[in-house]
């Protein structure tokens, strides 16, 4: 017994010693990877010295003395902060992330691939002019070169997450970074699930459905199921499409709608008698960021402002003459239409001329750990076939039909990443709108200042459709009725929007191209109503008054809503029993009446709100809808206003079918709060007073790769309460599901506000770290500032940037002799 006790001493002393050894390998490589700001490298590829300059936020200021040399330099900084990010996004836009996620991953996979997004930016390539080619190549020997200094020093693989990677790192190509930028269009986008959602309320309500994701002054439209005769609802089930790449490329999910804001003001209406402009582009909130800061030396000029790891330009920042911002323009730039496929012979559909053949390619899904998947691509005249799989295609495609994809990130006749060049090297704005001619996908309202004034047009490719199309767009249609092809693509001829020496852009419903509107899913128009509110609401401007309404957490659908809902319930007479339901609604009730629609993190009223108007819309719509109501993420305020003001009869929503009696609104509203009430009251207890929208408004900001492993996630993971909500300014809108209804899905990742009457007065910040290294003190510094608000300066000035370096880079050409030195403060 002495014996065996003895040995399993030892076994066990032996495996300790092993898993710390292992923990010591694990924790020397990763920290091999850290990369040192403060060297030489001696480079082939570059024609003259260059210097990085790191500030102490870790943003490159890179001095150059051609663009060749800066674009590579970006390229070589990018990867040496962003490299995995970079191949996961390279992957996403290829639909190769089954070959590192393995079977998890196929279905994003088999979407991508039949968008064939690698396709149409190789094609694009050979369509930029030769300014971009050269900036595309340059760039991507800069990520090259730093992929070859990782091989060759043996630094870690360049990330720890490639680790955990099966294969080598590829080299990279030019074609990627504009395959990246396909896939950023593909994530503006929220067409697809529009439709389909449109769709399946058409069929399992007929008669009111619509009143759910309508427009005020929408034109009607036929049922789905008079366009389709073999359509009923719960005919099949398939998972939302908007689900499955959360956890894999959560940097940009295809057709998840991005969205965001951009306004400005003319040199009248500023006290520094120049104008200022602000852009918070929307993205997921992931770590790191979607977006990267960087500062570039051109021959033009220098440029400073927000790239995406992956391109070489920088899409909202400022020159030292010159602003500019971009936001998604929410446009309608995708139709589904629904091919029927002929009795017999699964290679064949009907088109307009009759029975005609798919265009047909094989392709293979390589998965990890798993058995590789062949695939079919097919495609017709109006695009791609998708998989029924996707986006719940399968609830709306009758039997013997498959459903096609028009949307204009599938033409090849895509210079946006030109347009983007041109911008950065523009002069005043005259010069950067006639560079964004050649804009493709997606279509964005681009907002740019100088010194004479300020401007916003909407630039892209928007599709040309009939007047006699069935649905305009909303709801898929037939494939075969030449009414509801698309006639082309154009270029938006949508102009300047200025108002009063103001201008702005909250992701509101899209412009008119001619008569014909470009589309009827923008976003709310409340946070345009608020925004015109703050805007018009001071005569004149500065950069803090910029900032404080981009920060805005005032909830405008809360202050419409809350009157309406709550009309019959403020005054409830005496005060009730303590400790009863009466009296905690009572004070709830107390507390939202004096509320001002702040969304604060530490306040108890917009919990209250969100938990009662989830309960409202989930006892409206559950009972005519049932497993469908699942679809419909998040509050629809419209909705709710539309039932509350009984437009059209929508007040029928408030009656329970199931039920002999008939329901009225305020009994319905009463019946949700009190339910919200007691369901916040098993989380959080009895004391009203105490609730905090911060303690369930919580983004976790989740690694892609790391973010899932546990253990790995504690390190990798970011866990930050916040403000704001679906319709304020500081966009924090929610997740919606049954599980995490209140956790917010995205926000304003990147914030910028330029003031060219003191430039380099100008402020910028991002939510996370430059850094995407898990071990790097640069990997979320970022992120709690951009939580409580803050913003970092970046100047133009190359003395200041020099001044205030953490470390300079110095990249020597391979034909110069040099002694390369290395700092002695360790890598980071």
């Amino acid at each position: 017994m002495l014996t065996l006790f003895r040995w399993t001493l030892r076994l066990t002393l032996v495996l300790i010693l092993l898993l710390a050894l292992a923990a010591v390998l694990v924790w020397y490589f990763a920290m091999r990877s850290l990369p040192d700001y403060d060297t030489s490298y001696v480079t082939p590829g570059i024609g003259a010295e260059v210097e990085i300059v790191r500030s102490t936020e870790n943003v490159p200021h890179i001095f150059a003395e051609s663009d060749h040399d800066a674009f590579f330099a970006l390229g070589l900084a990018h990867a040496q902060d962003r490299l995995f990010q970079m191949t996961v996004l390279r992957r996403a836009a290829k639909g190769r992330l089954a070959e590192i996620y393995g079977e998890r991953a196929i279905p994003a996979d088999d979407l991508v691939r039949r968008m064939e997004l690698g396709r149409i930016a190789r094609e694009a390539l050979a369509l930029q002019d030769d300014r971009t080619r050269a900036a595309l190549s340059a760039y991507a020997d800069g990520v090259n070169q730093w992929i070859t200094t990782v091989n060759e020093r043996a630094l870690g693989r360049g990330a720890p997450e490639f680790f955990l990677m099966p294969d080598d790192i590829s080299y990279w190509e030019p074609a990627d970074s504009l395959a990246i930028l396909k896939l950023y269009a593909a994530a503006t986008s929220r067409q697809i699930p529009a439709e389909v959602l449109r769709a399946e309320l058409s069929l399992a309500a007929p008669e009111r459905g619509q009143d759910i994701v309508a427009g005020l002054g929408e034109p009607s439209m036929p049922t789905y199921a008079s366009l389709f005769r073999g359509a009923r609802v719960g005919g099949a089930t398939a998972p939302a499409g908007a689900d499955w790449p959360l956890d894999l490329a959560g940097y940009l999910v295809p057709f998840s709608g991005l969205s965001g804001s951009s306004f400005a003001a003319e040199a009248q209406r500023t006290t520094a008698g120049q104008a200022l402009l602000a852009n918070d582009p929307q993205a997921a909130l992931t770590m790191p960021s979607l977006w990267y800061l960087a500062r570039l030396q051109l021959r033009s000029g220098d440029v400073i402002g927000a790239t995406i790891p992956g391109v070489p330009a920088i899409l909202s920042g400022r020159s030292a003459r010159l602003a500019w911002g971009i936001v998604p323009a929410q446009i309608d730039d995708a139709d589904i239409h629904i091919e029927e496929i002929q009795p017999g012979d699964i290679n064949r559909y009907r088109g307009a001329d009759g029975w005609q053949d798919f265009t047909t390619r094989q392709e293979v899904i390589r998965v990890r750990g798993g058995q590789n998947i062949p695939i079919t691509l097919r495609s017709t005249e109006n695009g791609p076939l998708l998989s029924g799989q996707s986006f719940g295609l399968a609830t709306v495609t009758p039997p013997g039909h498959a459903a096609s994809l028009s949307w204009t990130g599938l033409s090849s006749e895509d210079r946006t990443m030109s347009a983007l060049i041109g911008i950065m090297e523009a002069a005043d704005r005259a010069a950067a709108y006639t560079a964004a001619e050649v804009w493709g996908t997606p279509a964005v309202r681009l907002t740019v200042a100088d010194q004479e004034g300020i401007s916003e047009n909407l630039v892209g490719l928007v599709p040309d459709r009939a007047a006699e199309h069935a649905t305009l767009g909303r709801m898929p249609t037939p494939g075969w009725v030449v009414a509801n092809h698309w006639r082309g693509i154009a270029q938006s001829d949508a102009r300047d929007a200025t108002e009063n020496g103001l201008d702005l852009s909250a992701g509101v419903l899209p412009p008119l191209q001619g008569d014909f509107p470009l589309g009827f899913d923008g976003d709310t128009p409340l946070r345009e109503q608020r925004l015109r509110h703050l805007l018009q609401g001071r005569e004149v401007h500065t950069r803090d008054s910029f900032i404080d309404t981009q920060l805005d957490v005032v909830s405008p659908s809360a202050r419409s809503l809350l009157p309406l809902i709550g009309a019959d319930l403020w005054f409830t007479g005496e005060p009730a029993a303590p400790a009863t339901p009466e009296r905690q609604r009572q004070e709830a009730l107390g507390l939202l009446a004096e509320w001002d629609g702040a969304m604060s993190e530490h306040l108890p009223e917009p919990l209250i709100y969100a938990a009662w108007l989830g309960a409202l819309q989930e006892r409206l719509i559950r009972d005519d809808l049932g497993p469908l109501a699942d679809r419909v993420r998040g509050i629809q305020p419209g909705f709710i206003e539309r039932v509350f003001r009984n437009r059209n009869g929508a007040a029928a929503w408030c009656d329970i079918r199931q039920s002999a009696a008939v329901e009225t609104c305020p009994a319905l509203a009463r019946q949700a709060l009190d339910q919200a009430i007691y369901d916040l009251t098993e989380q959080y207890g009895p004391d009203v007073t105490s609730w905090r929208w911060g303690d369930v408004h919580e983004a976790v900001q989740v690694h892609p790769a790391l973010g899932p492993i546990p253990r790995l996630g504690w390190i990798a993971n970011l866990r930050q309460s916040l403000s704001g909500g679906d319709t304020t300014l500081a966009r924090a809108p929610m997740l919606a599901t049954a599980d995490q209804p209140y956790r917010p899905a995205s926000g304003s990742a990147y914030r910028g506000v330029y003031d060219l009457a003191d430039p380099d007065s100008s402020v910028f910040i991002i939510a996370s770290g430059q850094s995407g290294h898990p071990f790097s003190r640069h990997y979320d510094d970022l992120a709690v500032r951009w939580r409580r608000g803050e913003y970092i300066t970046m100047s133009l000035d190359p003395e200041l940037a020099r001044a205030a370096a953490a470390g300079i880079t110095r990249l020597i050409p391979h034909d110069r002799n040099v002694v390369e030195t290395t700092s002695t403060d360790g890598a980071d």
